[in-house]
């Protein structure tokens, strides 16, 4: 596993992702303010809120496409925009079942809508970090 490599993906991934999340409420797609969320787990203050919840984000890409070069390197897939469209997906899943759970341990809980396009939102969102994910990942290796 090329550990640089995975952490600049996570990285763009990430950011790519983010993107999207931005310019989903323009797209029809409800807003998922995913950074505030997870910043005021932590904090009330707004800014303090948006500058923590864009580390964990970020950080949490990072995890997220280490695992993805783990797996890789242990034969579970393979560094293709497929496997990248594939873990996107579960990933996507893995958040769908963790997020209620997150809200209701969250001390001060956004308001957030829920619904098919909230999911949709969140699937799209996850493909795209997969897709750009292993397109670094096997540009740098």
């Amino acid at each position: 596993m090329n550990f640089l490599a995975a952490i600049v993906a996570g990285l763009a991934g990430t950011l790519i992702m983010t993107m999207i999340m931005m310019m989903a409420p323009k797209m029809g797609i409800p807003k998922m303010d995913i950074i505030g969320m997870l910043g005021s787990m932590f904090t009330e203050d707004a800014g303090a809120a948006k500058k923590m919840g864009l580390f964990l984000h970020l950080m949490m890409g990072v995890v997220f496409a280490i695992i993805y070069a783990l797996l890789w390197q242990a034969g579970i897939g393979s560094i293709s925009w497929l496997w990248g469209l594939i873990f996107g997906f579960v990933h996507a899943l893995v958040i769908a079942v963790m997020l209620p759970i997150v809200m209701r341990m969250h001390p001060r809980p956004p308001a957030m809508e829920g619904g098919v396009k909230t999911i949709m939102g969140l699937i799209i969102g996850h493909l795209a970090f997969g897709l750009v994910t292993v397109l670094v990942y096997a540009a740098m290796i």
